[in-house]
């Protein structure tokens, strides 16, 4: 399922970074993976990278994923972002779907989870 296609991850923590990486490989082999360390970072990478689905954690050190999102929005208003957080917050929430965000992953996720956001990406059910 998936080939070519290419996921941006936005997460401070290495482990997470790792750990979505590690379920979407799972899910979809030949997806190709950039990671970001940041909200700044992410929106750098997403420039570069041009990545078909991006996951991004709402609390980030330099940008958060809320300004994060806004900012690839303003890019590229066909960008898919998904939100992986365990903080999330109705008003957090309500703030990355105003800002562009698509949908939301609650952390600890679950391989179920990243396989239905995939699969929807992929218009695949």
């Amino acid at each position: 399922m998936g080939s070519n296609l290419k996921v941006l991850i936005g997460d401070d923590s290495i482990l997470a970074r790792k750990q979505l990486g590690d379920f979407i490989k799972t899910v979809s082999p030949d997806t190709e993976i950039d990671e970001a360390a940041d909200g700044e970072e992410a929106v750098k990478k997403y420039r570069e990278f041009h990545p078909d689905i991006t996951f991004l954690d709402i609390v980030m050190p330099k940008m958060d994923g809320i300004s994060a999102v806004r900012q690839i929005m303003e890019y590229d208003e066909d960008a898919d972002i998904v939100i992986v957080s365990s903080l999330g917050t109705q008003s957090q929430l309500k703030a990355a779907i105003e800002a562009g965000a698509e949908d939301f992953v609650q952390k600890p996720f679950s391989y179920d989870q990243i396989r239905r956001v995939i699969k929807n990406h992929l218009r695949e059910d």
